[in-house]
């Protein structure tokens, strides 16, 4: 829960402390006001958002030989790696953690070689921030808190003085609108985390928002981080069906071939209970997955097969169901730890075997169940309908 805040920086400095203003600060020569560069870096972008990889870091590797000595090149390389992991964060998989972090080390690196000749040097303090808020980020995602709350407290040091360098550059705005937003509504939604806010910044809500809207509309570089977050808000933190739809559905038009959006957008529909609208999406995933398109990983299948056999539970095809659990299970088989999805497939497949009358199956099931890792109250669930057989009615 606490990822989102990471990415744009958490801290301990004492509430109340005044941020540090941007006023001293300028974009004037910024790379970042590179017309040529903007163009090149959205084409790159837009490559990467359709995971298509190979072209997206070849268009990065082209821009961080003409900038061989600035940040902007291992930053937007790091991104490639960043997608490669996105999609697959709850299989444990960490194979492109190392390449990741090695990066980000270099984008720090090369910040601070600018800025120990400059201390306001806006590209430095630009992309030193991004750094440490998207390690922090994938720290977080891995449960190593010390050092996610080193790079959130690394990353807060420039968000507002770079939302106040330029105003009106939206993708600026950014990194102010998440930590905004999340800072103030994390500790309703969680209040263990509150006496660890209490020592942030003061955060507004409605503030947050309105960044995070002005740069889904208005930005460039971090327009589809932008609205990706604003679904994740109205999907998860403040559900509103309307907003969701349209947030993923801008995701998926922008973006076709991204399965990771064509599955938040399924699971949009899953919420609101639109089944055959869900359907459609998770069919496309999987029929994507098989016919090897890139990006299209066995972890994303699995997620449409799970959704699919759910799908399949709610119109009483449990022969359909049972496929698609079974699926699910040869998807995940070599993840280092059971996803989630891999945990509930199990749980759902016996609770089929159940309704079917096949009782000895739905026994093994559910004890299979219990030999995997505690996922919610799946251990209570799979215990009980061991017991008793599950009932739909």
């Amino acid at each position: 829960m606490m990822a989102c805040l990471f990415l744009a920086g958490t801290a301990t400095a004492q509430e109340g402390d005044p941020p540090r203003r941007g006023a001293s600060i300028t974009i004037e020569g910024s790379i970042l006001s590179n017309q040529e560069l903007i163009r090149d870096a959205e084409r790159g972008l837009h490559h990467l958002y359709n995971m298509e990889y190979g072209p997206a870091d070849s268009v990065f590797i082209s821009i961080e030989n003409r900038y061989p000595d600035h940040p902007v090149g291992p930053f937007l390389r790091s991104l490639v790696s960043w997608w490669r992991i996105l999609p697959q964060l709850e299989s444990g998989e960490e194979a492109q953690d190392e390449a990741f972090y090695d990066a980000m080390a270099r984008v720090i690196k090369r910040s601070e070689r600018m800025l120990d000749k400059n201390r306001k040097d806006f590209d430095a303090m630009f992309f030193k921030g991004a750094a440490h808020g998207f390690r922090g980020r994938l720290r977080s995602n891995r449960e190593e808190w010390l050092k996610a709350g080193k790079d959130g407290k690394a990353a807060l040091e420039y968000v507002f003085e770079i939302a106040e360098a330029d105003t009106s550059n939206a993708d600026f705005q950014f990194g102010s609108g998440v930590y905004n937003y999340f800072a103030s509504v994390i500790p309703k939604k969680y209040p263990i985390v509150k006496p660890i806010l209490f020592f942030f910044p003061s955060a507004d809500r409605e503030l947050g928002l309105r960044l995070l809207k002005q740069t889904a509309t208005k930005g460039r570089l971090i327009q589809t981080e932008a609205v990706y977050f604003l679904l994740q808000i109205y999907l998860i933190y403040e559900p509103d069906f309307q907003r969701a739809v349209r947030y993923a559905s801008w995701l998926t038009g922008k973006y076709p071939d991204n399965a990771f959006f064509r599955l938040m957008e399924g699971r949009v529909y899953v919420k609101w209970s639109r089944w055959s609208r869900a359907f459609k999406a998770f069919d496309e995933v999987t029929t994507g997955h098989a016919a090897g398109k890139p990006g299209y990983t066995d972890a994303l299948a699995s997620v449409a097969a799970f959704y699919t056999g759910r799908y399949h539970v709610q119109g009483s095809r449990y022969d359909e169901a049972e496929i698609s659990f079974l699926a699910v299970d040869g998807l995940t088989a070599g993840q280092k730890k059971d996803s989630r999805f891999r945990i509930e497939a199990a749980l759902r497949l016996g609770m089929v075997y159940d309704l079917q009358g096949r009782r000895q199956k739905a026994e093994r099931t559910y004890r299979h169940v219990l030999d995997m890792r505690k996922n919610g109250d799946s251990h209570k669930r799979a215990k009980k309908y061991l017991k008793s057989p599950y009932n739909s009615q």
